[in-house]
């Protein structure tokens, strides 16, 4: 499984190094070829809309408008008139006076009026000496030469300038040469030489000159007969007609515009008036349509002053803009899912317009958005659909594998699902379907292994191939949790068991250190199968087993650990053994006494007196009786035969003592019960709680000297959880030593001085009165000392609600 989705990985890197390839292709081809210029340029008009900005208050435009030509007559007006204009213009001392008027033929001389409108233009442009006049190109037929002014005009004009605007190929203003020229000889751009006149530069001599370069080998080699054109600028349009202010030409000539309104003032003088004007389509104009010469010639005109311009982006700066865009985009496919990789394309779309519209506005760097734009808009698509054939092809594959798989656990078919299941599904539907029936199955697989887990009775882990726990069952949470370890999940094995004792080497004389890592390596994996017995800290014996577990592949994937409480079985053993041990000696001493006195009865030399082998067969025998009665009466104790029943203690007390009267009469010790007026119910199985009761009793007239004394007492013990009530017994004794109280209630234990009489009991009885008093959920304790007698305490629950 992991070789195939690697497989699969490489795959999908392979595809997506390959949709790469091809989406940077086709992006450095359309920016090579220019594919989208006439989309790049739509957006160029858009963004130029929305980089508009206020006008400076330095330009003005005496128009000649519809108003002027109304009030003045049509068109051509005298030149006298045009020098009357001048001369109010020129007494408001302006920073620079542009003429956007063609001036290249002579005034015709009427007969009845013998004033020379040219001369007297002239003497108003001369005294102004701040005039700047236009020239055009016109086809001579031997290619184009430009059409100055008439000579007297040119002669007293400040300077010479070109007004040509450049047309795109869609016919749109968006950009002017700044200088042009014929037959070695340079006129600046209109807006230049006023610029030029006002700031009283040379020509040829700005320090600020802006614009795309004429090759070095045209400027240098320039021919004759071609019209050549430098410093090609694109307009940063400041907005659309009427954007400038602008004056009527008729306002200026009768004197109704103040002089301070015309004073330091770039004045730009020229036709704005329907089908007189030269108008152009303009990326500002939007639904207006064009926008006239003058105002062309203004927006050029302040782009220079303030040192602005559009810098359209070479096509390698281009080229990298758009494909750093793309392959980041392309990243993201990689590294997202599907819902945020769609994100981050409609993010980096977006990057791509503001980024080129933000460059504009700020840096007047012009940067193409359309071909990224178009990259972005089919990458994701066009991705998209490779992962989905992808996904189909690995479900269906994934489908047909899950399917030869055995089916452990039964499947229940809805029937009413199945009935509204649609009828018609496409392929990828049809694979999803597949592989949610698949993926259900796994759900209750994993399930059934997890509830299997949960279930089992051992504490059981199952970790990582390094050792660290993945999952653990509630016994092993609270098997640790005892030990002082509540943080099971992800901690490290050998961490866990590192408090436990070191289990014993299999083989005698065998070298080497056992470490806890040995339950993870596969070179131990025979002996950790079989399970190696240790003992934790509170002394619990352990069988601990670990087993490797593989993958479909059968690769190696993590480790089941099982920790085996085998306290009970080893303490059954060592009972059992005890027990083995009590037969072979304790139990066979009377019989094979028994058997040695027939033997010596049948021969007369060694017979005993009759009295005397009857005495020692009867004592022998009781004995027998005795020991195999203790086991009985063990075996019930340790039994779940037990019948509860409502009782009063002081009653079962009195017949205990009832039961011992005799004994304790043959060594002449009193027995004494000291019980306070009133009830003491318990619920108890009364015929072993009485067992319980004479056993100590008999205890305590074994262990005790002639002519004493057995107190038993009741006493009722209030406390928070509830009320007990007190059961004691004491003696006169010999008392026990507090080296061997630990030792009192494990079996086969025997106590006795040198001092003491011979007892002949096995140890049975005190084992015996522990696990009756531990099945009623009461406790016995004792107090005693060596030759000051012994006290047992037992506490009952009372069964008063």
């Amino acid at each position: 499984m992991a070789i195939r989705y690697i497989q699969l990985e490489r795959i999908a890197f392979r595809e997506w190094l390959i949709l790469s390839l091809l989406l940077s292709v086709l992006t450095v081809a359309l920016l090579n070829l220019k594919s989208l210029e006439r989309l790049d340029m739509i957006a160029y008009d858009r963004y130029m809309q929305l980089n508009q900005r206020e006008a400076r208050d330095d330009i003005l435009i005496v128009a000649i408008d519809d108003y002027s030509l109304s009030e003045l007559g049509k068109w051509p007006w005298p030149r006298q008139r045009h020098a009357e204009l001048l001369q109010r213009i020129n007494a408001a001392t302006p920073a620079a006076i542009g003429m956007d008027i063609l001036l290249t033929e002579a005034e015709p001389v009427q007969t009845d009026n013998q004033v020379n409108g040219d001369q007297l233009l002239a003497d108003a442009i001369a005294q102004s000496n701040k005039v700047v006049l236009p020239l055009v190109s016109q086809n001579s037929g031997k290619g184009l030469i430009a059409a100055r002014p008439i000579p007297p005009l040119a002669n007293a004009a400040r300077q010479i300038s070109h007004i040509h605007i450049e047309l795109d190929k869609d016919g749109v203003a968006r950009s002017v040469f700044l200088r042009e020229g014929s037959r070695g000889e340079w006129w600046p751009h209109f807006a230049l030489a006023l610029k030029d006149v006002a700031q009283n530069t040379a020509y040829g001599t700005e320090k600020y000159l802006p614009g795309a370069r004429l090759p070095v080998q045209l400027r240098k080699t320039a021919h004759q007969d071609l019209w050549h054109r430098d410093y090609q600028m694109h307009i940063p349009f400041y907005g659309s007609s009427g954007h400038f202010k602008s004056v009527p030409y008729v306002s200026v000539l009768r004197g109704e515009v103040p002089a301070a309104f015309l004073k330091n003032k770039y004045v730009l003088i020229g036709p704005t008036a329907l089908g007189m004007a030269d108008s152009f389509p303009t990326p500002v104009s939007g639904n207006e349509g064009t926008i006239s010469g003058i105002e062309i010639n203004a927006n050029i005109l302040a782009s220079l002053l303030d040192e602005r311009e559009i810098d359209f982006a070479p096509v390698w700066q281009v080229t990298i803009y758009n494909l750093v865009l793309l392959l980041a985009a392309l990243i993201s496919y990689q590294l997202m899912s599907p819902r945020k990789a769609l994100l981050m394309t409609i993010l980096f779309i977006g990057i791509s317009a503001a980024s080129s519209f933000l460059a504009m506005r700020y840096a007047g760097k012009w940067i193409p958005p359309t071909t990224s734009l178009l990259a972005l808009i089919i990458a994701y698509p066009v991705w998209s659909w490779r992962r989905l054939e992808a996904a189909i092809k690995y479900l269906g594959e994934e489908f047909t594998l899950l399917e030869k798989e055995p089916h452990l656990l039964p499947e229940f078919i809805d029937v009413e699902e199945e009935k509204s299941a649609p009828v018609l599904t496409d392929t990828l539907e049809q694979s999803i379907n597949a592989v949610r029936v698949a993926a259900d199955r796994v759900r209750d697989l994993r399930q059934f292994v997890s509830d299997s887990l949960d279930s089992l009775p051992d504490a059981t882990l199952v970790t990582t191939t390094d050792g660290n726990v993945l999952l653990s069952n509630p016994p092993a949470l609270s098997y640790f949790a005892s030990q002082g370890l509540p943080k099971v999940n992800d901690s490290l094995l050998p961490y866990l068991f590192a408090r436990m004792s070191a289990p014993q080497e299999p083989e005698e004389g065998k070298t080497g250190n056992f470490t806890w890592w040995n339950l993870l390596d596969l070179k131990h994996t025979a002996r950790m199968k079989q399970g190696i017995e240790v003992r934790d800290p509170q002394g619990l014996d352990l069988l601990i087993k670990s087993a490797p577990c593989y993958s479909a592949s059968q690769q190696l994937v993590g480790w089941i650990v099982s920790i085996i409480n085998i306290t009970a079985i080893r303490a059954a053993e060592r009972s059992r053994d005890e027990t083995l041990h009590f037969i072979s000696h304790d139990m066979r001493a009377p019989q094979a006494s028994i058997l040695a006195l027939l033997e010596m009865q049948q021969d007369a030399a060694t017979a005993l007196p009759q009295a005397e082998f009857i005495s020692r067969i009867e004592k022998a025998s009781r004995i027998t009786l005795g020991l195999a009665d203790n086991f009985v009466q063990l075996a019930r104790a340790e039994s779940q035969d037990y019948r509860f029943e409502e009782l009063d203690l002081q009653t079962v007390l009195l017949d205990a003592t009832e039961e011992m009267w005799s004994l304790a009469k043959s060594k002449n010790i009193r027995i004494k019960c000291t019980i306070p007026d009133g009830e003491y119910p318990i619920r108890a199985d009364r015929s072993l709680l009485t067992r319980v009761l004479t056993n100590l009793l008999s205890n305590a007239i074994k262990y005790s000297p002639r002519d004493t004394t057995i107190t038993c007492a009741l006493a009722y013990e209030q406390q928070l959880a509830g009320a007990n009530i007190i059961c004691s017994i004491s003696d006169q004794g010999y008392g026990i030593p507090r080296a061997e109280q630990s030792k009192l209630f494990q079996r086969f234990q025997r106590f006795g001085g040198a001092d003491q009489p011979k007892n002949d009991g096995i140890g049975l009885g005190m084992v015996f009165v522990k696990a009756v008093l531990d099945r009623h959920h009461a406790q016995i304790d004792l107090i005693s000392a060596p030759n000051e007698g012994t006290t047992f305490n037992i506490r009952l629950p009372s069964s008063t609600i």
